[in-house]
């Protein structure tokens, strides 16, 4: 257990990291992404080819997987997008908000009823960001990147559970990732038309930041995070995962020293964006035990 937990917190540090190499690499958000994506899918067909873990899927499924790989890639595009035009806080921060916007799109892919106590939850969250919003004007446009980075990572998260069980994870990750760098392909010269840019190939140190971003914090805590899975509950997943933001902004306060730049409101949103998160897990977590005890005395009558 203690070696399970010491993986899922490291792979969550390498997550919170990703931002802080963001700000370091010179290429546009774009470009940045599609590096990313590029270097991670090779090493992938490379390293499954010569394990022999490459599983062959329809053209169709790969439609479907490339589907979500595309939006996680606009994902990624988006908030690092937020990192350039805001700074690595305010990104991470924005992302912060996943658990609680997902309480209200997953209603409607889903078609549940939207939970009151969760749209209480959302109003913590929406005066969090109001609060760094109104407090930091500057980075505006960050912001509203960010919370659109939000919205397309919960879109990845609801479009993944209707097919992530079909698959193994390795497989899935294989071809949503190769799916994801095929479809922002397919995208980049319409991007480059309307955010053109001169500088198209890394530069220097943005090799070494682009080989630890897509093998450090992509492959390798990919290993880290299905392993940690195998051993640790899903209420302890969920609680680790919310220190990712919190990795990130320590990082990116000790690296760039961004608490310079951030109004004292942008603590006091931040802990309201936290606080409600925190709340959410535990609600979701209590629920998940009412079914587990409800099952078990269904099978306790049945016998």
């Amino acid at each position: 257990m203690r070696a399970a937990l010491i993986k899922l917190h490291t792979a969550v540090f390498l997550w919170g990291f990703t931002g802080v190499l963001g700000r370091l690499i010179s290429l546009n958000e774009g470009l940045l992404v599609w590096w990313r994506l590029f270097i991670t899918a090779v090493t992938m067909w490379l390293v499954f080819f010569f394990t022999g873990n490459i599983k062959k899927i329809s053209f169709k499924e790969f439609l479907k997987i490339s589907a979500i790989g595309t939006v996680l890639a606009i994902h990624w595009l988006l908030f690092y997008g937020s990192i350039k035009y805001a700074n690595v806080s305010i990104a991470l921060t924005c992302l912060s908000t996943t658990g609680l916007i997902s309480a209200f799109i997953e209603p409607i892919f889903f078609k549940k009823r939207i939970n009151i106590q969760e749209v209480f939850l959302g109003l913590f969250a929406l005066a969090g960001i109001t609060l760094i919003y109104v407090s930091n004007l500057k980075f505006s446009v960050g912001i509203y990147i960010g919370l659109l980075s939000s919205v397309a990572t919960v879109l990845v998260s609801v479009m993944n559970k209707k097919l992530v069980s079909v698959y193994e994870p390795i497989t899935f990750t294989l071809y949503q990732l190769s799916g994801g760098f095929a479809g922002l392909t397919l995208l980049m010269p319409l991007y480059n038309y309307l955010f053109p840019t001169k500088q198209l190939l890394p530069l220097h140190y943005d090799w070494l930041w682009l080989v630890i971003l897509s093998w450090c914090c992509t492959l390798f805590t990919f290993v880290l995070y299905v392993r940690a899975l195998k051993k640790v509950s899903a209420f302890t997943v969920n609680l680790v995962l919310t220190l990712e933001p919190v990795y990130g902004i320590i990082l990116a306060f000790i690296v760039y020293h961004e608490n310079k730049e951030l109004h004292n409101n942008f603590y006091i949103g931040f802990c309201l964006i936290l606080f409600a998160v925190v709340l959410q897990m535990m609600r979701i977590v209590r629920q998940q035990k009412k079914i587990v005890i409800s099952e078990e005395l269904e099978k306790a009558f049945q016998q």
